[in-house]
């Protein structure tokens, strides 16, 4: 059975054709990078007008990448949210009008969905139940998948996803954007341990918080700019001190993701995670989760990098399944910018804590290093 995927959800527009839920035969991505990295991060019109241009092109690729035609087709599957709503009608769009012109059933999928099934893209893929960490520029969440359509929501970010506070941490080092990538490997020439920023464990609650933890990155940065007013962050300045604060920032995030993760391995006594979302691209969480998983004997699935960020062939996936499962979306189908997934309940229970949390508000104490 192939699946036409299509996800236009932000600024990459992409199409792929999978093969039985399992198999990509295709997965195309047109990047914007060059479109948005003057201005330090997305802007939705222009995303929204790249990808009316875009679209095509790539579909037309996709198929033509997989040695499929349009006849081929058993349906296509479509993300319609969250997302930017400018860019996910342009995807929807074109979807509906492909699926009336060439009589080909339309599918609807959750972007969120689609993040949980691209684990199941690998050779190795896991058994249900299984945990699902997403961490990705706009979201963080933390899911037991019982099966498919069944969800139990354990946790959410409360203020800024993990991505976006790798985003607005690499604006405020002039490090450019994206800025998960930069950090990633920037942070090899630094020193973790050189500022103690805070971790924000939100008690009683697997929920996320990054908000503060940029705060503090910004006092630091302030603090420095008004000690050595003559130098500049980025580019070595400050005797390299933009590795250190960069190293410890990221050590602060993977902490905080990895110590949740373990909580609820621990309470649910669930021996399988997957981690999918931009952010599981980032190599120092793909490795101390590695060394997680082993501590704890659960068995860990890490999807590929390029299966990590926004891609069609997470999409066509998930509509794989929503196909078997009998779902159709019509030519009334909207798209929304804030959608959750479908039959998603939530609990909020005390996590077993693993050790006391802390946080650090002054300046001194996050400092570790004389100027």
């Amino acid at each position: 059975m192939r699946i036409l995927g299509i996800d236009t959800s932000c600024d990459d527009t992409s199409a792929a054709v999978v093969v039985d839920g399992r198999t990509i035969a295709s997965n195309i991505v047109s990047s914007q990078f060059a479109v948005h990295r003057k201005y330090g991060g997305i802007v939705p019109e222009l995303a929204s007008r790249r990808h009316v241009e875009m679209i095509w092109p790539v579909v037309r690729e996709s198929l033509h990448a997989a040695g499929t035609t349009l006849e081929d087709l058993d349906a296509i599957a479509v993300c319609h949210g969250p997302g930017l709503i400018g860019s996910l009608l342009v995807g929807s769009s074109f979807a509906k009008s492909l699926s009336f012109a060439a009589g080909i059933p339309l599918v609807a999928v959750n972007h969120l969905e689609g993040h949980v099934y691209s684990a199941f893209l690998e050779e190795r893929c896991p058994e249900y139940p299984f945990l699902s960490l997403i961490a990705s520029g706009g979201h963080t969440s933390l899911l037991i998948v019982e099966g498919f359509g069944r969800y139990l929501e354990l946790g959410r970010t409360r203020d800024d996803a993990a991505g976006e506070a790798f985003d607005k941490v690499a604006k405020l080092l002039g490090l450019g954007y994206p800025g998960g990538p930069v950090i990633d490997r920037l942070s090899r020439e630094g020193n973790r341990k050189a500022f103690d920023f805070p971790r924000a464990y939100v008690p009683q609650s697997y929920d996320f918080s990054f908000s503060g933890l940029k705060t503090a990155v910004r006092n630091v940065v302030r603090h420095l700019g008004q000690t050595s007013p003559a130098q500049e962050l980025g580019g070595g300045g400050l005797s390299g001190l933009t590795a250190d604060i960069a190293a410890s920032f990221q050590a602060a995030v993977v902490d905080v993701l990895v110590r949740k993760v373990e909580w609820a391995i621990v309470r649910k006594g669930i021996r399988r995670v997957t981690l999918s979302g931009g952010v599981a691209a980032n190599s120092e969480l793909r490795r101390r989760m590695a060394e997680m998983a082993a501590d704890r004997a659960v068995d860990l699935f890490l999807p590929s990098a390029s299966l990590c960020t926004d891609n069609a062939a997470m999409i066509a996936a998930a509509g794989f399944h929503r196909f078997m499962a009998g779902d159709r979306a019509g030519l009334d189908l909207n798209p929304k910018a804030s959608l959750p997934l479908p039959s998603m309940s939530s609990e909020q229970e005390a996590p077993c804590s693993l050790e006391s949390s802390r946080t650090v508000t002054t300046i001194s104490s996050i400092w570790k290093k004389p100027l």
